[in-house]
């Protein structure tokens, strides 16, 4: 029984998930973001493995020590501002922003005020802003049939199949048979899959005001409120009450220890702990940290083996990719929406916070996810106020 929870199938199959879903979906950007920076092939291949190696101990410490599915990751918002706010700053002075961004992450999740700030934050706008950030990735999965049609109808008719059959091992096998067709179709393009360890490389951090400035307070902005904010909103919505101080405080350590290697930002992970969570993971919510577990094992590998797993996930066809992912995210997404629209009073500032949110808009560097926050709170005040009283 013990070997059965410890090698369960749902848990291992949402464990790799995890990490293959955030490893492809923004890889590119951090490429770019390095390669703007005149970081050598040695050095990104440093700046993945402090990543890697940040966001698995991380994640492994955490799950662990609170027994819930709490995942971290690298800032995606942040290293797409980095692409264009590195471009004429050294390497050491970049590093020097990381650290700094890091020690302003520690510092907020040390004072407490970010509990206190999600405690005032409406269940309804909560749950529409989490509905926004997930949506996407459901409609992606549809815009992929144009292209791929047989793949991604197959993979979608073969998770509905089974979640009738095999409701907990569903995703595993719509991955398998995912794979197998495009395999079958010549669409998995085989690269270098050797498997080398990745070499660490330090850089000493300078420190400048240009980078403080122009590196580490946008860096800092995005990845609290695009990030972390989403990131706690799914913990909530599962019902996981890990305390946000502490959390907050060791992705800011983690910045910190391993800025000097290129972990530019880690926050709280939304998407990929979606991934962990709900009833096709495990019907007890309490043994859900298990599939973040075996994530922390794949997080740490990607690491560890940087350059070779780059080639191995470069190698699926990235409708094969938005598909699962789509797919294991439907449930989250159903919650989300159950909860956003429940409360009649709340529905209108919900589908505002949902619609902004979805949109994918950013203004000022500072992502969708934020605004429609910003947007369907003041819609809730606004209604507030200007509603007639009833006498």
């Amino acid at each position: 029984m013990a070997l059965q929870r410890l090698f369960n199938p749902a848990h291992i199959s949402a464990g790799f998930i995890a990490p293959l879903v955030g490893y492809t979906s923004s890889a590119a950007i951090i490429y770019q973001a390095a390669h703007s920076v005149g970081a050598t092939d040695a050095q990104i291949s440093s700046w993945f493995w402090a990543l890697g190696i940040g966001m698995g101990l991380s994640t492994l410490g955490l799950s662990w020590f609170y027994k819930q599915p709490i995942l971290t990751a690298w800032s995606t918002p942040g290293a797409a501002i980095l692409v264009t706010s590195l471009s004429g700053v050294s390497m050491s002075e970049a590093i020097g922003g990381f650290v700094f961004c890091s020690v302003l992450i520690t510092l907020v999740g040390l004072s407490g005020w970010f509990d206190r700030l999600m405690s005032y934050l409406p269940k309804s706008i909560a749950a529409a802003m989490l509905a926004g950030v997930l949506l996407p990735f459901a409609m992606h999965m549809l815009i992929a049939l144009e292209s791929e049609m047989a793949l991604v109808l197959g993979m979608i008719l073969a998770y509905f199949v089974s979640r009738i059959i095999w409701p907990r091992l569903a995703v595993m096998v719509t991955l398998i048979l995912g794979m197998v067709l495009a395999g079958t179709q010549d669409l998995i393009i085989w690269q270098d899959v050797s498997l080398v360890f990745t070499t660490p490389i330090w850089t000493t951090p300078e420190w400048s005001l240009t980078s403080a400035i122009g590196v580490a307070i946008p860096l800092f902005i995005v990845t609290m409120t695009s990030q972390n904010v989403p990131g706690l909103v799914i913990l909530r919505s599962h019902g996981y009450q890990a305390p946000a101080a502490p959390l907050i405080t060791w992705t800011g350590i983690t910045g910190v220890i391993l800025a000097p290697f290129g972990g530019f930002a880690f926050n709280l992970a939304a998407i990929m702990a979606a991934i962990c969570m709900g009833k096709e993971v495990d019907k007890d919510p309490k043994q859900c940290y298990r599939a973040s577990i075996w994530a922390s094992f794949f997080l740490v590998a990607t690491g560890l083996f940087a350059g070779s797993l780059t080639g191995l996930f470069n190698s699926l066809p990235s409708a094969l990719v938005i598909t699962i992912a789509g797919l294991a995210l439907l449930g989250t997404i159903a919650a989300s929406l159950s909860t956003a629209l429940a409360e009649e009073a709340h529905r209108i500032p919900a589908v505002v916070t949902l619609v902004t949110t979805a949109s994918g808009m950013a203004l000022w560097g500072i992502g969708s996810a934020f605004w429609g926050l910003v947007l369907g709170l003041l819609a809730l005040v606004a209604q507030h106020f200007l509603t007639p009283s009833k006498a």
